[in-house]
Protein backbone atom coordinates (compact mmCIF):
# COMPACT_ATOMS: atom_id res chain seq x y z
CA UNK A 1 0.00 0.00 0.00
CA UNK A 2 1.03 3.52 -0.62
CA UNK A 3 -0.44 6.25 1.06
CA UNK A 4 0.22 10.50 0.20
CA UNK A 5 -0.98 11.91 3.79
CA UNK A 6 -1.39 16.20 3.94
CA UNK A 7 -1.99 17.38 7.32
CA UNK A 8 -4.98 19.57 6.49
CA UNK A 9 -6.65 22.93 8.11
CA UNK A 10 -10.05 21.49 6.50
CA UNK A 11 -10.61 19.00 3.47
CA UNK A 12 -13.35 17.98 1.01
CA UNK A 13 -14.61 15.39 -1.50
CA UNK A 14 -17.59 16.29 -4.41
CA UNK A 15 -18.66 13.42 -6.27
CA UNK A 16 -21.45 14.79 -9.40
CA UNK A 17 -21.34 17.97 -7.69
CA UNK A 18 -22.59 16.33 -4.20
CA UNK A 19 -20.28 16.93 -0.99
CA UNK A 20 -19.43 13.50 0.46
CA UNK A 21 -17.08 13.88 2.72
CA UNK A 22 -15.81 16.66 4.83
CA UNK A 23 -13.17 17.69 7.80
CA UNK A 24 -12.09 19.99 10.02
CA UNK A 25 -8.51 19.95 11.02
CA UNK A 26 -6.70 16.13 10.71
CA UNK A 27 -5.39 14.60 7.75
CA UNK A 28 -6.29 14.01 3.82
CA UNK A 29 -4.59 10.56 2.92
CA UNK A 30 -4.68 9.43 -0.65
CA UNK A 31 -4.53 5.89 -0.52
CA UNK A 32 -2.88 3.49 -2.88
CA UNK A 33 -3.17 -0.46 -3.02
CA UNK A 34 -1.10 -2.99 -4.73
CA UNK A 35 -1.81 -6.67 -5.73
CA UNK A 36 0.28 -8.12 -3.11
CA UNK A 37 -1.64 -5.74 -0.05
CA UNK A 38 -3.35 -7.52 2.41
CA UNK A 39 -5.89 -6.86 5.49
CA UNK A 40 -2.89 -6.96 7.51
CA UNK A 41 -0.78 -4.74 5.35
CA UNK A 42 -4.37 -2.07 5.85
CA UNK A 43 -4.20 -2.39 9.56
CA UNK A 44 -0.29 -1.71 9.79
CA UNK A 45 -0.39 1.27 7.47
CA UNK A 46 -4.02 2.66 9.31
CA UNK A 47 -1.89 2.04 13.10
CA UNK A 48 1.48 3.95 11.87
CA UNK A 49 -0.38 6.64 10.00
CA UNK A 50 -2.88 7.10 13.39
CA UNK A 51 0.32 7.24 15.21
CA UNK A 52 2.37 9.47 13.39
CA UNK A 53 3.62 12.88 15.14
CA UNK A 54 3.23 15.04 12.43
CA UNK A 55 0.88 17.82 14.20
CA UNK A 56 2.77 20.68 16.15
CA UNK A 57 2.68 20.46 19.87
CA UNK A 58 2.95 23.90 22.44
CA UNK A 59 6.70 24.30 21.06
CA UNK A 60 5.61 24.36 17.59
CA UNK A 61 7.71 20.74 17.33
CA UNK A 62 6.01 17.85 15.18
CA UNK A 63 5.22 14.99 18.38
CA UNK A 64 1.50 14.49 17.84
CA UNK A 65 -0.10 12.61 16.11
CA UNK A 66 -3.62 13.19 14.49
CA UNK A 67 -5.42 11.13 17.54
CA UNK A 68 -3.55 13.17 20.18
CA UNK A 69 -5.19 16.19 18.28
CA UNK A 70 -8.38 14.72 18.25
CA UNK A 71 -8.45 15.37 14.15
CA UNK A 72 -9.88 13.67 11.78
CA UNK A 73 -9.10 12.44 8.08
CA UNK A 74 -10.60 11.92 4.85
CA UNK A 75 -9.48 8.63 2.68
CA UNK A 76 -9.45 9.26 -1.16
CA UNK A 77 -8.57 5.83 -2.84
CA UNK A 78 -6.16 6.73 -5.93
CA UNK A 79 -4.92 4.37 -8.17
CA UNK A 80 -2.85 6.25 -9.61
CA UNK A 81 0.41 6.36 -6.59
CA UNK A 82 0.91 2.71 -8.40
CA UNK A 83 1.76 4.98 -11.95
CA UNK A 84 4.36 3.23 -13.85
CA UNK A 85 6.12 6.79 -15.66
CA UNK A 86 9.54 4.77 -16.45
CA UNK A 87 8.72 4.43 -20.09
CA UNK A 88 6.82 7.28 -22.69
CA UNK A 89 4.62 9.78 -21.80
CA UNK A 90 1.50 8.30 -20.85
CA UNK A 91 1.71 6.22 -16.84
CA UNK A 92 0.84 2.54 -16.72
CA UNK A 93 -1.46 1.32 -14.00
CA UNK A 94 -0.50 -2.20 -14.41
CA UNK A 95 1.12 -2.51 -10.74
CA UNK A 96 -1.78 -0.95 -9.47
CA UNK A 97 -4.35 -3.82 -7.22
CA UNK A 98 -7.48 -5.52 -8.98
CA UNK A 99 -10.66 -2.90 -8.33
CA UNK A 100 -12.52 -5.82 -6.35
CA UNK A 101 -9.50 -5.98 -4.48
CA UNK A 102 -8.52 -2.59 -4.19
CA UNK A 103 -11.63 -1.33 -2.65
CA UNK A 104 -11.94 -4.27 -0.05
CA UNK A 105 -8.41 -2.98 1.50
CA UNK A 106 -9.31 0.66 0.99
CA UNK A 107 -12.92 -0.05 3.07
CA UNK A 108 -10.10 -2.03 5.77
CA UNK A 109 -8.12 0.64 5.83
CA UNK A 110 -10.90 2.85 6.44
CA UNK A 111 -11.95 0.48 9.35
CA UNK A 112 -9.08 0.49 10.91
CA UNK A 113 -8.64 3.60 11.16
CA UNK A 114 -11.99 4.05 12.78
CA UNK A 115 -11.15 1.11 15.12
CA UNK A 116 -8.31 3.36 16.39
CA UNK A 117 -10.40 6.38 16.77
CA UNK A 118 -9.65 8.35 14.30
CA UNK A 119 -13.20 9.85 12.78
CA UNK A 120 -13.16 8.84 9.35
CA UNK A 121 -14.66 10.02 5.69
CA UNK A 122 -14.25 8.63 2.32
CA UNK A 123 -14.54 9.49 -1.24
CA UNK A 124 -16.50 6.57 -3.09
CA UNK A 125 -14.27 3.82 -4.61
CA UNK A 126 -13.74 4.37 -8.54
CA UNK A 127 -15.86 8.17 -9.24
CA UNK A 128 -14.50 10.67 -10.84
CA UNK A 129 -13.51 13.07 -7.19
CA UNK A 130 -13.20 16.88 -6.76
CA UNK A 131 -10.41 16.82 -3.42
CA UNK A 132 -9.80 20.13 -1.99
CA UNK A 133 -7.65 20.45 0.86
CA UNK A 134 -5.90 23.79 2.57
CA UNK A 135 -2.37 22.00 3.22
CA UNK A 136 -1.05 23.05 6.56
CA UNK A 137 2.83 23.70 6.60
CA UNK A 138 2.67 22.12 4.02
CA UNK A 139 2.86 18.78 5.51
CA UNK A 140 2.77 16.08 2.72
CA UNK A 141 4.42 12.49 3.51
CA UNK A 142 4.93 9.49 1.11
CA UNK A 143 4.14 6.10 3.25
CA UNK A 144 4.88 2.81 1.96
CA UNK A 145 4.32 -0.77 3.58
Amino acid sequence: MRAVIQRALRGSVVVDGEKVADCGAGLVILLGVGPADTRQTAQALAKKIAMMRIFGDDQGKMNLSVLDTGGSAIVVSQFTLYADTRKGHRPSFIEAAPPDQASALCDAFVEHLRALGVPTQTGIFGAHMLVELVNDGPVTIWVEM
